[in-house]
């Protein structure tokens, strides 16, 4: 039983990795004809319906003690998060995760990577653009840019969702805590970078959907997160 498991949850990783890849082919050099350079294969989005599928299964296979109803997904290959309800996908949002990347380390200002839950969620009465200073809204508001612009300022806006880890070694405990980290989920002023890698570890929304995210979620609500 404990191999046949085994396999299965190997065949499922091996497939949900292979889904997410994108290779580029290459052409095999011939004597005396000339090779066209290499063109760079556009990355292609899996569907809602088999992000879906493919995640619940996972899950279910390798966190047994956890129920997996509604969950978060976050691929930071493709920038999207994926909030998703038995094998539905209700909802799909471009982000933007770590500049520098995943890992999990203080001070490493990346993204960590696999299971949380959303430990805390903060500024349910904070105006669109309102910005946060230790996770407390103090009346001013961020002046939002839409263009590839840096702001003056790594601000936290309109909403928090604060992370805890749930992977000890991974995610959670001695230098490689994302609760201890301050890893949220929040607005930016910077909304122009929006679908790239760009923040100093936080998940970054643009505000609007920032706020419906805040609203369609709870406390407890797993999270998971993949370089896929």
């Amino acid at each position: 039983m404990f191999l046949k498991g085994f396999q299965k949850y190997s065949l499922i990783i091996f497939c949900f990795v292979a889904l997410f890849s994108c290779k580029s082919s290459k052409l095999i050099e011939q004597p005396i004809v000339e090779i066209p350079k290499e063109i760079e294969k556009p990355k292609v989005e899996p569907s809602n319906e088999t992000i879906a599928n493919f995640l619940s299964e996972y899950l279910n296979l390798k966190y047994k003690d956890r129920s997996f109803e509604t969950y978060m997904y976050v691929s930071v290959k493709h920038q999207r998060l994926y909030l998703i309800k038995g094998d539905s996908t209700i909802r799909k949002y471009s982000i933007s995760t770590a500049k520098k990347g995943v890992g999990s380390k203080k001070n490493s200002y990346k993204t960590p990577p696999g299971l949380h839950t959303i430990k805390r969620k903060i500024g349910k009465d904070v105006p669109e653009g309102g910005i946060m200073v230790s996770r407390v809204y103090k009346g001013s508001k961020a002046k939002i840019l839409t263009s590839k612009t840096k702001a003056d300022g790594d601000y936290v806006t309109s909403r928090i969702m604060w992370l805890q880890g749930e992977e000890p070694g991974v995610n959670k405990g001695r230098n490689m805590d994302s609760y201890n980290r301050f890893i949220y989920i929040h607005g930016t002023a910077e909304e122009g970078l929006i679908g790239e890698p760009a923040s100093h570890g936080c998940i970054r929304m643009t505000n609007k959907d920032v706020i419906e995210l805040f609203d369609l979620i709870d406390e407890g609500t797993p999270i998971l997160i993949l370089k896929y």
